[in-house]
């Protein structure tokens, strides 16, 4: 039956089980490059990607710098600061063309029209107007983010709010302020949070391209040096990493949704 509930043992098993798919096709592509030559970096075998593992988490003989939390931190760094303010700006912007229509008809046109440039397209721009200091990445996540979320909040607040709510707080005495906070935005903030995870991965991308093309530290640029080398045991260390890290945050704001919002799942 369409839609039918699965259990939960059921839904882990089955996700383990393509876990364990990808894991067997890549485990028979690395077999095969290394037939042809044992020394193959390109698609690590287990014992490579232990010795990548090991590169970096391994103190640095003259700096004593571990490079994956060097690494990671100045990405993580980059990232919280762009989201937090793309997310800001964008509940801010969606919460007004939602509620207000000539916000709408000033701001829609333009986010629509930017929408639909690829942010990566975007980067040669951002590097000359910005610069290459630290306000270029959060200027650049935050101009990736703006123009979707914002439009998937004015949809939700335009579909997700019923006019009866807002008639009845209106009824009750509610000055427009508060109708907003305590009706409008408290009904929309479970669709916000998931658009906000939706927004991670492309966020992600967006800052692993500039740190590929212009950073001297963080895990982009790490990718492209180990890349021009042919050396994907690092590489793919760091693709692990970059994975559970979006997991992570995935799984959190899951729980954070159903925590402030339990009626939602229900």
């Amino acid at each position: 039956m369409i839609g039918r509930p699965l259990a939960r043992g059921w839904r882990i098993a089955l996700g383990l089980a393509f876990v364990l798919l990808l894991v067997i096709f890549y485990s028979y592509l690395s077999y095969s490059r290394h037939q042809a030559n044992p020394n193959d970096k390109t698609v690590p075998n287990a014992r490579q990607l232990y010795d990548g593992l090991k590169r970096v988490i391994a103190p640095d003989e003259r700096s004593g710098e571990v490079m994956l939390w060097t690494d990671g931190w100045a990405t993580f760094k980059r990232l919280a600061a762009g989201v937090v303010v793309g997310v800001l700006l964008s509940v801010g912007i969606g919460m007004l063309m939602g509620c207000f229509t000539p916000a709408e008809a000033f701001f829609l046109p333009t986010l629509s029209f930017l929408a639909k440039i690829a942010p990566t397209a975007m980067l040669a721009l951002f590097f000359v107007l910005v610069g290459l200091n630290a306000q270029m990445y959060v200027t650049m996540i935050t101009f990736g983010m703006l123009p979707s979320l914002a439009q998937s909040v004015h949809a939700a607040v335009r579909k997700d709010v019923p006019e009866e709510l807002i008639n009845k707080a209106y009824t009750l005495g509610a000055s427009h302020l508060e109708v907003i906070w305590n009706v409008v935005f408290k009904q929309i903030l479970p669709r916000v949070i998931d658009a906000v995870r939706l927004q991670i991965g492309p966020a992600m991308v967006l800052l692993v391209a500039a740190e590929w093309m212009v950073a001297g530290e963080g895990i982009g640029y790490q990718l492209r040096k180990f890349y021009q080398r042919t050396d994907m045991t690092v590489v793919n260390v760091y693709v692990i990493v970059l994975g559970i890290f979006g997991y992570v945050v995935d799984t959190g704001l899951t729980w954070l949704r159903n925590k402030l919002c339990p009626w939602f799942g229900a």
